[in-house]
């Protein structure tokens, strides 16, 4: 069971990175005349994830697009960034907690 939970909080903390560097990348371009919001599908590539499938990296469809054919706004990729920063803590948060479980599993197990 715990590899189960180890695992697929790997793959949920795995994709926050990616989505991670892809705001970043948004952000970065934000001025960029052409350039195109980039993102995932955060719940499809979770569940493709765990069945062994690599992410699918999409252009973002429905922003509005500016004069020089960019289409970031600042507003979604700072709304993301907030987002992705409160869910990779609590990623982190539980797999500290996962751990301390283990560890204490561990412990009990040399003092019994």
């Amino acid at each position: 069971m715990t590899e189960g939970v180890a695992g697929r909080l790997e793959h949920y903390m795995d994709l926050l990175s990616l989505r991670q560097k892809l705001v970043a990348s948004n952000i970065a371009n934000a001025d960029t005349p052409g350039y195109k919001t980039r993102d995932i599908d955060f719940q499809r590539e979770f569940r493709n994830r765990i069945a062994g499938t690599a992410p699918a990296v999409e252009e973002v469809s429905g922003l509005e697009v500016k004069q020089d054919g960019n289409n970031v706004s600042m507003d979604r990729e700072a709304r993301l960034l907030a987002e992705n920063t409160m869910r990779f803590n609590l990623a982190a948060n539980l797999a500290r907690i996962e751990l301390r479980t283990v560890r204490s599993a561990i412990e009990e197990g040399r003092s019994g």
